[in-house]
């Protein structure tokens, strides 16, 4: 747990957690500058450890979102497109925007991340990637 973020001990429901996911598919708060920004790739190739997840080369971030999604071995599995974008924290939850999809997929849990989520997140999101493809 880092105690030292700023998101330390902060709840949400998975009702606001959709209502951002919306905002960043469809922007009406945020400009679509702002967020084009905050999805780009700020040091593009630098590599890193994604913290219980292991060691990407390159470990792509943009402004606070994570830009791996795709890459073999990573929280998001393998059907998330690579334009993805999301984050995950320390209670076992995530969000992960899709936007070649146009949707998003929001995780809440009381379980804190562990080696658990490896197991569980990835085919999980690619079943329901899959699903909301074959809908389309």
């Amino acid at each position: 747990v880092l105690k030292g973020s700023a998101a330390f001990a902060i709840n949400s429901t998975v009702d606001d957690l959709g209502r951002f996911a919306r905002e960043l598919l469809a922007p009406t708060l945020v400009s679509n500058v702002t967020l084009a920004e905050a999805r780009t790739v700020q040091f593009p190739g630098v590599s890193g450890i994604v913290p219980g997840v292991g060691r990407f080369d390159p470990c792509d971030w943009g402004l606070g979102f994570e830009r791996n999604a795709g890459k073999p071995g990573h929280w998001t599995g393998t059907v998330v497109s690579r334009d993805a974008y999301g984050h995950f924290g320390g209670s076992g939850t995530f969000l992960i925007v899709d936007p070649e999809r146009e949707c998003a997929v929001v995780c809440l849990t009381k379980r804190d991340f562990g080696p658990w989520a490896m197991g569980v997140w990835p085919p999980f999101l690619d079943a329901a990637l899959t699903e909301i493809g074959a809908r389309a």
